[in-house]
């Protein structure tokens, strides 16, 4: 079908040709890209933008020899499928098949494994001293988004490798179009110059000739101040104070362009950044169009780009929160909402649009988030702060110092808690309930249903002090009438129990007593064995009263949590009653300690037993065990 590309195997195959033929393999890859991911959803618009860039990295440098870390990975599609798995690709974020991001175990062309924003400068660096110490003689480069480049680890990253003299290529692959304008010939022309050959052995001659010594001091100051002051308009100046040597920007989609500065710079050793501007989107028009949409679109017709449009049973849980959100600022002028550059995911979008006073995108920047948020709170506002969960990590340090140490009444919204679906082990929302657990002066929730979200919500609100972290799925709720409920103050470590039974407890942490009851029902019908069902609302504090009459069920206690098993909802009740020293079987239900791969969410909960099946399985093992203990003690 594809004249060019489906000859490629490696990299190798196409270094011999032309720049007309690397144009044509583009074209090819890119329709290929398209029409995997119009039946197989992924991150499409960013991966369209960076084909010409990665295709003259994989062009000029030695891959897999030379290192290319990415950030993220949104944007590596096209390196995956030019290193040898094209036809992997087609089954890419699903089960079995291959990772949506760059996987170290996955090829040998994927240099460092990625999923978090931010890291691609501190991998690189490593990499590239690594190379130098074991004198191995490979280059290495970094390809860092705009938007990542916002975030800590990446300036962490730069001032670490500014200062090492590293032979390390950074590549700004910015796909912001309001850069447009700095693309012209005067930039051009410098960066010929500033790249080519024979300018770099010419001044290193001039600094050979003068050595060391005040006029070579002086002649350096001379030209990085002449230098500083022609690039300071195209943003290197930054850079350049950072022990960088700035190049560009130039056009990432002009494949002679990159090509040519490419082997230029890979002449020319120590810290280095090329700026490149990419168009999101570019060779799809409904993804140039709307690139924010086309970031990761679903599934679409090929030739139209007429998207499927997906119907959801229930409120989402994100859209929930943003309804909720806007609301309760409309009604308290203290309320503000912060998120790191996931204002669309997260659903604040209607929220920035009426009330962008009081919004604050802060980028990739999860630390900032929290610690700016503990300010907001410090200064009589009341923020929700809304981070993915598995991006939360990255606050751990800002949640206890800046937060809970402080007692300041901030409301983390994590959404994404539990599993994820095809984004896979990067993205899973396992750990938040384990990991803040054990912090002092914190609240934890989970809402069973979208009411709950809601009056968790308006809890959090009126929380006095200290972390009030609220964790719901990705996905949609139970379909309960949220809109139509007035707000009700939920008490702190106060569940609610939804059946009665003595013979088994069923504790739930989250969205699963739906399942819980119907399995509970079964149980009754089957076996005649009654099982009560609690709805626990909150992880921290635990409602000590509702685990004592859990602590008097004949057969014994089941937890049932979307995150891992060990340190979470089963942790705090084996705990607890270890330290009661009751005698009692416990059995959880939940996300073992390993990491989950891709797959559909569905299939996902299935695998770990958090639906209905799963959870009757788990019941009628534990009583009939128990009831064999009983009989052979009588």
């Amino acid at each position: 079908m594809y004249k060019l590309l489906d000859s490629i195997n490696k990299p190798a195959d196409f270094r011999n040709f032309s720049i007309e033929q690397l144009n044509e393999l583009c074209a090819e890859v890119r329709d290929y890209m398209i029409r995997c991911c119009a039946v197989n959803p992924g991150h499409l618009g960013s991966s369209l933008g960076a084909v010409e860039l990665i295709t003259a990295l994989h062009y000029v440098y030695d891959t897999p020899n030379d290192k290319i870390i990415f950030d993220v990975g949104h944007q590596a599609y096209a390196h995956k499928i030019l290193t040898g798995r094209k036809e992997a690709f087609k089954g890419n974020r699903t089960k079995g098949g291959i990772s949506g991001f760059p996987k170290m175990d996955e090829s040998p062309f994927d240099a460092f494994g990625v999923g978090h924003s931010s890291t691609s400068i501190s991998a690189a660096l490593g990499l590239a001293k690594a190379a130098e110490l074991k004198k191995e003689g490979r280059k290495v480069v970094a390809v860092i988004g705009d938007g990542a480049m916002t975030g800590g680890l990446a300036f962490e990253g730069l001032n670490n490798a500014g200062a090492a003299n590293s032979d390390l290529l950074i590549i700004l692959n910015d796909n912001n179009q309001s850069i447009d304008g700095n693309l012209g010939a005067v930039h051009n022309y410098l960066l010929r110059i500033t790249s080519g050959h024979s300018y770099n052995v010419i001044k290193q001659k001039i600094w050979d000739t003068v050595g060391e010594g005040q006029l070579r001091d002086f002649l350096q100051k001379i030209t990085k101040d002449t230098k500083s002051n022609l690039v300071r308009k195209s943003g290197g100046d930054l850079f350049e104070s950072l022990g960088f040597r700035y190049f560009g920007p130039i056009d990432g989609n002009d494949m002679e362009q990159l090509v040519t500065t490419l082997r230029r710079l890979s002449k020319i050793s120590g810290p280095r950044i090329l700026h490149v501007h990419t168009l999101k989107g570019k060779g799809f028009a409904p993804a140039e169009q709307d690139p924010t949409t086309w970031h990761a679109p679903g599934k679409f017709d090929p030739e139209t780009g007429k998207r499927v449009p997906t119907h959801y049973p229930a409120d989402r849980y994100q859209d929930v929160f943003g309804e909720v959100l806007l609301d309760l600022a409309k009604k308290d002028d203290r309320v503000v909402g912060i998120t790191p550059a996931m204002s669309y995911g997260c659903g604040m979008s209607a929220f920035a649009k009426e009330m962008p006073q009081r919004f604050f995108d802060v980028g990739i920047e999860e630390e900032h988030a929290v610690t700016f948020s503990a300010g907001l709170a410090a200064g009589g506002m009341r923020p929700f702060c809304n981070i993915y969960s598995s991006f939360s990590q990255r606050a751990y340090d800002q949640i206890i110092h800046d937060v809970a140490l402080q007692n300041l009444p901030v409301v983390l919204c994590f959404d994404r808690g539990g599993l994820v679906g095809e984004d896979g082990a990067t993205h899973h929302g396992c750990y938040d309930l384990a990991a803040y657990r054990s912090i002092p002066g914190t609240t934890i929730a989970a809402p069973s249903n979208e009411t709950e979200l809601k009056n968790l919500m308006y809890s959090g609100l009126h929380n006095e002090g200290g972390p009030y972290i609220i964790r719901y799925p990705r996905g949609c709720g139970e379909g309960t009438p949220w809109r139509e409920s007035e707000y009700s103050l939920l008490e702190k470590g106060k569940g609610e129990q939804l059946r009665p039974g003595s013979d088994i407890a069923i504790l739930v942490l989250g969205p699963f007593c739906r399942q819980a009851l119907a399995a509970a029902e079964r149980l009754s019908k089957e076996e005649g064995i009654e099982a009560s069902v609690y709805d626990m609302r909150f992880l921290k504090p635990i409602d000590t009263s509702i685990l004592e009459k859990a602590a008097a069920s004949k057969y014994g206690i089941l937890t049932v949590e979307e995150g891992t098993i060990k340190g979470g909802l089963f942790g705090e009740v084996a705990e607890r009653m270890v330290s009661e020293s009751v005698n009692i079987s416990i059995k959880g239900i939940g996300i073992p300690d390993k990491f989950v791969t891709q797959d559909r969410q569905t299939a996902q909960r299935k695998e770990y037993g958090l639906d209905e099946e799963g959870i009757f399985d788990v019941l009628t093992k534990m009583c009939k065990k128990l009831q064999k203990v009983l009989e052979n003690k009588n």
